[in-house]
């Protein structure tokens, strides 16, 4: 079956996963219409991506966006604000990476699903999605007897720790075996490990993409989920996907949950 084409307008265009959405969108034949961001200003957004000229110029204009079918947007609350307003306005669907909002952010964000489908998600990886669909499913199925611990590696150069797909991660097994105390790593007398906690623990070095463990300890045996990421290029492919998806959807909120069928 042929897939529908669409349009794509890019929010954070020059940055790395805004020129990483250029390429995967290059390669699956969708044209992207419109660029933008505020550092490269007037330059070719094929050059900037390594694919050579496309004639789509990088502006700072959000006006912009409006001639794409779905907005893709990988930049900063402040941005990402204005662009849900005009999005509302516009009616467009978007596909959003962008975290840490403020109550300002995030009621614009509720905003815009009603008159138009959003994707959100801290993490548009398919295979850390199925992750957390497999990590609820272990965790009920294998229940109270198996300690649940969660190991996460990234490269020197994160800031922030643990990863926010990490803690998502917890959540999901915290909601599945409702565990009230989560922890971030131990030092110390700490006693023994109790049934009721969870930890997490984040380690960096190297060049690591990303690497998340699940490790579900019973007596006598262990099962591990691992997804290993060695390809930046995993996230851009999702939201290419969930651009996809959502094109001609009723308006509402989507997680990457939606787009893959797991709910």
């Amino acid at each position: 079956m042929t897939r529908p084409r669409l349009s794509l307008g890019v929010l954070g265009a020059t940055g790395r996963m805004g020129l990483s959405i250029a390429r995967v969108a290059a390669e699956e034949g969708l044209p992207v219409v419109a660029a933008v961001a505020h550092e490269q200003s007037g330059r070719d957004l094929g050059e900037l991506a390594g694919l050579g000229p496309t004639g789509v110029k990088v502006t700072s204009d959000l006006d912009a966006l409006r001639e794409a079918d779905v907005i893709i947007d990988f930049s900063l609350p402040a941005p990402a604000l204005a662009l849900f307003d005009r999005a509302a306005a516009w009616q467009l669907p978007v596909v959003t990476g962008t975290t840490g909002f403020d109550a300002k952010g995030l009621s614009a964000l509720d905003a815009l699903a009603k008159v138009a489908p959003v994707v959100a998600a801290p993490n548009f990886s398919q295979g850390v999605t199925v992750l957390f669909h497999l990590a609820a499913e272990a965790a009920r199925l294998l229940g109270p007897g198996f300690d649940a611990e969660i190991v996460e590696m990234h490269h020197r150069k994160k800031i922030d720790a643990p990863s926010g797909t990490a803690v998502r991660l917890a959540e999901v097994v915290q909601s599945a075996r409702r565990l009230p105390k989560v922890l971030h790593g131990r030092s110390g007398e700490v006693g023994a490990r109790t049934d009721d906690e969870l930890a997490v623990l984040a380690l960096r070095g190297g060049d690591v993409v990303g690497e998340h463990t699940l490790l579900l300890a019973g007596l006598g045996e262990r099962v591990e989920l691992i997804h290993r990421a060695t390809d930046r290029a995993i996230f851009a492919r999702g939201a290419v996907r969930a651009a996809r998806w959502a094109l001609g959807r009723a308006p509402g909120r989507y997680g990457m949950e939606d787009v893959m069928g797991l709910r």
